[in-house]
């Protein structure tokens, strides 16, 4: 077989009619041959930065974390009343019942004297701290229960059945039993949400999980023999950052909500721990008169500030976790 010579450039333009001068051959330069490529790329980097752009999204965030401050930092402030005192008037030796608000008490008192003031912020960090620890513990339970159903081949049949017996029993009934068997307090609050609040993550984490499962990366990660909670955790949960956040953030105004619902039917924290549920419960039963309404509008102003800004930071960092939004 012969070797066909390449043409000199002067032939070529001699026979194509070609211009030489539009073809010249490239130095050979070590340097750009060894140089790679590089990308200075960070998702979270991205992420913050995408989620920066959202300014309704900041405004709520400046909001909830100047409220997650002040909460924990009233009780120091100089001239804070009990949130569980019973003030009395010093001239008459009798209870100071709904008092309207004034420069003494900010937020007027309640019916046996107590300052609504300090209740309120006591109440906010009470529910604050039942809807952080409820959505933290389901997030977690959920994302691993989830996980290894959706995974896992061998597991999928016992934990759809216990996901279905779970899912079955009314939400309402289960935390009613949990209020009669125990006794109603911090724990059980706290013990009756996380039973079944999990559910919903968990059954949302396995359906995303067995769209991603058998991807071709899944399959070739499974042939070089590794581990399960490894792809687990490198394969499949990265994709569900987004979703998962959302879920969690809108968990907590959802916990605070069940608890308002619990005190508003009688089941929920004793009177003597001052909470949301409890002051919009003691607020209910006053609004008809209009005088004494200010007791159920300022703390929910307060619920409201608070579920609206979870709200909105969840959907902001999930469209802002999305890979697909980074530039």
């Amino acid at each position: 077989m012969k070797t066909v010579p390449a043409k000199p450039a002067s032939e070529i333009e001699a026979s194509d009619g070609i211009d030489p001068s539009l073809f010249a051959f490239a130095d050979f330069d070590t340097e750009a041959a060894e140089r790679i490529g590089y990308s200075d790329y960070s998702y979270w980097s991205s992420t913050l930065k995408v989620f920066l752009k959202n300014r309704v999204a900041v405004a709520f965030l400046v909001l909830l974390a100047i409220l997650l401050v002040f909460i924990f930092v009233q009780p120091l402030l100089p001239g804070q009343n009990s949130p569980t005192k019973i003030n009395i008037d010093p001239a008459t030796s009798m209870q100071m019942r709904n008092r309207l608000p004034d420069a003494e008490f900010w937020f007027g008192t309640n019916s046996i004297g107590q300052d609504l003031w300090a209740r309120i912020w006591s109440g906010t960090r009470t529910s604050l701290l039942i809807g952080l620890i409820v959505g933290f513990v389901e997030m977690a339970f959920g994302i691993v229960y989830g996980a290894l159903w959706g995974y896992v081949r061998k597991l999928d049949r016992v934990l759809t059945e216990i996901y279905n017996v779970l899912n079955n029993i009314p939400t309402t009934i289960l935390l009613l039993l949990m209020a009669y068997i125990l006794r109603p307090g911090f724990r059980t609050m706290i013990l009756a949400m996380c039973m079944t609040g999990w559910l919903g993550l968990a059954r949302f984490v396995r359906n995303q999980i067995v769209i991603i499962r058998d991807r071709e990366y899944n399959l070739a990660s499974r042939c070089l023999g590794t581990s399960t909670g490894r792809i687990i955790l490198k394969n499949l949960l990265p994709y569900l950052v987004s979703v998962i956040m959302l879920q969690t953030a809108l968990s907590i105004p959802g916990t605070i909500g069940w608890e308002v619902f619990l005190t508003y039917i009688g089941l929920g924290l004793p009177v003597s721990i001052p909470s949301l549920g409890n002051l919009v419960n003691e607020g209910r039963l006053i609004m008809m008169s209009p005088e004494l309404r200010y007791q159920l509008i300022f703390p929910t102003i307060v619920l409201s500030a608070i579920t609206i800004s979870f709200y909105v930071l969840g959907n902001a960092f999930a469209d802002a976790s999305d890979p697909r939004n980074h530039v």
